[in-house]
């Protein structure tokens, strides 16, 4: 199969993509550009020690939340939602570690080596992940407003939450 060049446009710039297996890759640079097309970006990001890696598409303003439960309040966890068919753990599988705890919902993943929990799987969303904005490489985040939980009455705070447990939930067709 010859090269097939594509012209696209991201960001308001053209880009043109020249590539030779057009049946590979087609699918995966389709959902891409449909994630861009939406206002989603790909962020990178990672642990301290760098064993654990992970990329996901989101927008690039960040609703992040600040939560008081017990462990949160521990680790001062500030943590983003993402739906799990938007996250991908590049590397690490091996090198994660899962704490849990009351009901055992909540998975609290972190790494073996540094310690550090860039992601996890929360209660209120087991089908997606609690990203640390603070684990993120530099570059593609724009602004982060940051939403106050009441982690100690959990089961009440959930309740009254109009919008949370909807931020695990795939919007767009990918």
């Amino acid at each position: 199969m010859g090269a097939v060049k594509m012209r696209v446009q991201t960001a308001g710039k053209n880009i043109t993509i020249i590539y030779k297996y057009l049946l590979i890759t087609e699918p995966y640079l389709s959902t891409c550009f449909s994630r861009e097309r939406d206002g989603l970006v790909k962020h990178t990001g990672g642990c301290h020690c760098g064993a654990v890696r992970f990329e996901l598409w989101s927008a690039p303003d960040l609703h992040v939340f600040s939560c008081n439960c017990s462990i949160c309040t521990k680790k001062q966890n500030l943590h983003f939602i993402v739906p799990k068919s938007q996250f991908t753990l590049l590397q690490g599988s091996d090198n994660i570690t899962t704490y849990t705890f009351n009901t055992h919902m909540a998975k609290h993943t972190f790494c073996k080596t540094c310690g550090v929990q860039s992601f996890y799987t929360p209660r209120s969303n087991p089908d997606g992940f609690g990203v640390a904005p603070h684990c993120l490489d530099p570059g593609t985040v724009s602004s982060v407003t940051v939403e106050d939980f009441c982690g100690q009455n959990w089961e009440e705070s959930m309740q009254k939450h109009q919008t949370i447990r909807s931020m695990s939930k795939q919007t767009t067709d990918t």
